[in-house]
């Protein structure tokens, strides 16, 4: 065979093999291939892994228990009488009924709202004064980024729990939206810094790149720079910290609200259930454990999906 044949051979075997390389596939020469993104690789990482998957069906069934408790049980959890204290599983009740003669299951699934509300709300505030010193500390950087980081590691070696009840403690209302107000305030003004300091990295990392440079070149100010091409970098991993940060929320909320310092009744919490449910747990222990598992799926649900959006958004995990 002449050379000419060989090649010409070569280049035959190599159309048939396709731009994949493997046996069968059709050959397209001269077809530019479309560029992946990072959002793309995640989103193919992520359908592949039963965690995310069970977790996002466990944050959604929450979200919608908190939105629309009718959905999951057609009873009043106000509906009490002391002639049921205590009783069995009847009349809907699949749980039984606590001290009070309510509704053990229907207190359990409209104690989502308030646990979420306040979870999320925290997130969501906490996200806002993280993105905005981060952004801040990693753009500008010098002597901003050397006042707010100090800033950063002061907030963050305050125990937020111990703080959370010397601050908590200050509250003399017992209005419902007056406690849930300050439980989210002091939430928020506490649990911002490890987003910060993400959202700094972040930042610190994304000014240095070209486009940036051109940019600022073209005349750009820095707050246009800061909006449009640094924010979109630094958003995917503080809504991955956020994420997890909010199932803690949602653990530390329940714990104040346990200890009495939270939210308080008529408020319906998982929190202001299983104290009540720990205090008459000799005489029936379904009120304390029911609360205690939906706390304890939400919590664990949120800290699963924040793991498996973060693995999937680093290359270094996969």
């Amino acid at each position: 065979m002449s050379d000419f044949e060989t090649v010409a051979a070569s280049e035959n075997q190599a159309a048939r093999r396709g731009p994949s390389g493997e046996p069968g596939a059709p050959g397209q020469v001269g077809v530019p291939q479309k560029p992946r993104s990072l959002a793309g690789d995640a989103w193919r990482d992520l359908r592949r892994k039963p965690i995310f998957w069970i977790s996002l069906i466990l944050v959604v069934l929450v979200a919608a228990m908190a939105a629309v408790p009718g959905l999951f049980t057609t009873n009043d959890p106000r509906d009490c009488l002391l002639a049921r204290q205590h009783a069995g599983p009847s009349g809907g009740a699949i749980f039984g009924y606590d001290f009070q003669g309510c509704d053990t299951y229907s207190r359990a699934v409209y104690g989502a709202r308030a646990s979420l509300l306040v979870g999320a709300l925290s997130a969501l505030f906490t996200g806002l004064i993280a993105l905005t010193v981060g952004m801040l500390a990693g753009y500008f950087g010098r002597w901003v980024d050397a006042v707010l980081s100090r800033v950063i590691d002061i907030v963050l070696g305050i125990p937020l729990l111990l703080a959370a009840i010397v601050l908590l403690k200050r509250v003399n209302s017992d209005s419902p939206a007056v406690r849930i107000g300050a439980v989210i305030f002091v939430l928020a003004l506490l649990g911002w810094t490890t987003a910060a300091r993400v959202v700094r990295s972040s930042v610190i990392t994304a000014r240095e790149q070209d486009y940036v440079a051109a940019a600022r070149m073209l005349g750009a100010g820095d707050g246009r720079i800061m909006l449009r091409h640094i924010l979109p970098n630094a958003l995917a991993p503080a809504i991955v910290v956020l994420t997890i940060a909010l199932g803690s929320f949602i653990a530390a909320e329940a714990t104040l609200s346990f200890l009495g310092i939270g939210l308080k009744a008529p408020t319906i919490s998982w929190g202001i259930d299983i104290d009540a449910g720990r205090v008459h747990m000799r005489e029936s222990a379904t009120p304390l454990l029911v609360p205690s598992v939906f706390l304890a799926l939400t919590v664990l649900a949120f800290i699963m999906l924040g793991d498996a959006i973060r693995d999937a958004f680093d290359p270094k995990l996969r």
